[in-house]
């Protein structure tokens, strides 16, 4: 295949590669800055979420009281943590599926 190409048709391959190379790491680069930023917000909540139950904790009135506050924190931290990993997994299954199509459509030119 190779050897049938002139140059004009080499450096059109030449661009449509490198413009290929250029959408995938655009998208990977959305990607991992939408993902940075949920994972910090994420990690924001949960630090005043702990503050919060501190503070309730420090001012319990009975050792049931504060079991109580410290077991509504536990199953509020848990569900969140797992909302959370499933979100996240499925940003990261969008990013592989949006990075691959440019690539996807290359290997489908050069058939």
């Amino acid at each position: 295949m190779l050897k049938n190409l002139n140059f004009d048709e080499f450096q059109r391959l030449g661009q449509h590669n490198m413009d290929a190379a250029m959408k995938v790491l655009g998208e990977w680069n959305k990607g991992w800055q939408a993902i940075a930023a949920e994972i910090t917000d994420y990690t924001k909540r949960s630090f005043e979420e702990s503050t919060a139950t501190f503070e309730k904790l420090l001012s319990a009135k009975s050792l049931e009281q504060a079991i109580e506050i410290q077991s509504g924190f536990a199953k509020r931290t848990y569900d969140g943590y797992m909302h959370q990993l499933s979100k996240i997994g499925g940003m990261y299954a969008e990013l592989a599926k949006e990075a691959y199509k440019p690539v996807e459509k290359a290997l489908q030119g050069a058939r």
